[in-house]
């Protein structure tokens, strides 16, 4: 990717017609990303400016965020000093990677004030911080930076603001071909001349460098052509996907050997393309990381406990040899007295009488050894059970923890959070300090994933257990089909319609067998029947449901298939 400063540069074009409009509102779905919706230019647009350490970016989106419930204490002042107030300019330094957007507001009193926002696009030192431009200083950033972490620039409330160090480049857009040839004499190839333009101009990837020197006879001109354009505001928004699968993007064309290209006409929709989920699947992986790692430690130790039970259980099977050596110590009381370690008598419950050894405790008399192993046969007959019980259990716990990592795989964020609340309302995992009054409720409606059929049938699928208690025990209509892989974990899925052909039944089943724990598998088993024959037994794990009078497909999971299903909305 090559997020430079000639895509800032098309960006901060593309905002200029919002130059005069309001910041309608500020929101912070999570520690990077900041969501501006402005209204200018006769239409309302969502901004996105991201600090994120690994994809850095602003640009117009048309992605729905989830929001938290209490927004954080940078989002509430963002609000307070910008909100409502008027972009009075949105402008790059330089051809730098960091943009300021100026935003005039009356504040309580009925004065005026300015604040700027700075944007640093700069990797993982990215940042977004709200300055008070008239005394310089800084009010909050996404990031603070204290001495503790740089010596050399500091960003934090009450600091002056001081812009990162320069790099004592040229600016690309006054270079002329005369000098642009000097740079690149001599150069070895395109490489080396794009090496040599990085390194003397701002704002130049080695990619987009690459770009407009390859295959040139004549690069410095190639180069001061490109950079002309780009003065002009003519930019190329395209995606390249090399053979290998890597993608890139620029605003100037980008023509790799063997590669795919993509143009767009909008940069936002290029970088919107291009960035897709790639953020949110970053941070979907990071909040799974310890929920994952909780489940696989939980599953582990109910698979050693169920080791443990099943000895124990085979122990309990073997009771009755207890009992006999108590009968026999009983018959035979006369061959052995107390200090003896053990006694030899004959087996009479054996077909062949043989002589066996039984072992004795030589603190206790011939009565209490016999009365010894009685209590010990009494006590491995009750325990027998009560350790099947704690069997179904520790096996019921290794296959909700099966069906949690299941979900996590394909998790969205609001998906975790759901998972989290559930784990805490099972106890396995602490709360997060959640204000009394923001506790979710049980009532409340989760967040659904639902599609349209290619006959126009509703089907919803159940990511985590908190919406597959929902869509099966409270949205499904007792009329409504209702799916799910047969044996194995994977979501609840509802047709929520009494009639429907072949082909929405196939989709249904199709979606039950790729959000299961089969997905990569073939001919997957998925049993199918009325929702009025699913039941949840009283007591049971979230999620856990028992069914009858179902009919079985076998089903091939269909990536392709699934995307191509309108979503419901």
């Amino acid at each position: 990717m090559a997020f430079d400063g000639l895509v800032v540069r098309a960006v901060v074009h593309q905002l200029q017609p919002y130059v005069g409009g309001r910041v309608h509102k500020i929101q912070q779905p999570n520690e990077h990303d900041f969501l501006f919706t402005i209204r200018g230019a006769g239409k309302t647009s969502k901004l996105l400016l991201s600090s994120n350490p690994t994809y850095p970016r602003f640009h117009f989106t048309e992605r729905s965020y989830q929001n938290p419930l209490e927004a954080p204490m940078f989002c509430m002042l963002l609000r307070k000093h910008c909100e409502n107030g008027v972009i009075e300019s949105i402008r790059q330094v330089g051809m730098e990677r960091i943009v300021h957007m100026h935003i005039r507001q009356r504040d309580e009193l009925g004065d005026v004030s300015v604040k700027r926002i700075v944007l640093e696009l700069m990797g993982r030192h990215s940042n977004l911080i709200l300055m008070d431009p008239e005394s310089g200083t800084v009010l909050e950033a996404a990031k603070r930076v204290t001495p503790a972490i740089s010596s050399h620039r500091i960003v934090a409330p009450g600091v002056p603001y001081a812009p990162p160090p320069e790099q004592a480049k040229r600016d690309p857009l006054e270079a002329t071909a005369i000098e642009a040839r000097a740079l690149l004499a001599g150069a070895a190839d395109a490489f080396d001349a794009a090496r040599r333009l990085v390194d003397a101009y701002t704002g130049i990837s080695p990619l987009a460098a690459r770009a407009i020197v390859a295959g040139a006879t004549d690069a410095g001109e190639a180069f001061a052509a490109a950079m002309a354009r780009i003065r002009r505001h003519e930019y190329e928004p395209n995606i390249v996907t090399e053979p290998s699968g890597k993608t890139s993007f620029s605003v100037v064309p980008l023509d790799p050997a063997g590669a795919k290209r993509e143009t767009f006409d909008d940069v936002s929709v290029c970088l919107e393309r291009y960035y897709g989920d790639k953020a949110e699947r970053d941070l979907v992986k990071q909040k799974t990381s310890d929920l994952a790692k909780l489940l696989t430690n939980e599953r582990n130790k109910n698979e050693k406990k169920l080791e443990k039970l099943r000895e124990t259980k085979q122990e309990a099977l073997d009771a009755d040899k207890h009992r006999i050596y108590g009968e026999l110590l009983n018959a035979y009381m006369h061959t052995f007295a107390k200090g003896d370690a053990s006694v030899e008598v004959e087996n009479y419950y054996d077909e062949e009488q043989r002589t066996i050894a039984i072992p004795l405790d030589p603190l206790l008399t011939p009565s209490e050894n016999a009365q010894r192993y009685f209590r010990k046969y009494q006590k491995l007959r009750n325990s027998l059970a009560i350790v099947e019980e704690q069997m179904k259990e520790a096996e019921a716990e290794i296959e909700y923890m099966d069906a949690l990592l299941q979900q996590l795989e394909g998790a969205t964020l609001s998906d975790i959070e759901e998972i989290r609340e559930e784990l805490v309302e099972g106890g396995y995992l602490r709360s997060r300090g959640t204000k009394p009054g923001r506790k979710a409720r049980k009532n409340d409606k989760p967040q659904l994933h639902a599609f349209v059929s290619s006959e126009g049938a509703p089907i919803y699928v159940g990511r985590n257990n908190t919406q597959n208690d929902y869509i099966t025990n409270r949205l499904a209509r007792p009329t409504d089909t209702w799916l799910h892989t047969k044996d194995i974990p994977g979501s609840h899925v509802v047709i929520r319609a009494d009639a429907f052909g072949e082909a929405t039944l196939a989709e249904a089943a199709n979606l039950a067998a790729y959000f299961s724990k089969a997905k990569q598998s073939s001919l997957v088993p998925v049993d199918y029947t009325l929702v009025r024959h699913v039941k949840k037994p009283s007591g049971a794990k979230p999620g856990f449901v028992i069914y009858d009078k179902q009919k079985t497909l076998f089903v091939t999971p269909d990536e392709e298939a699934v995307r191509k299903l309108r979503p419901l909305k």
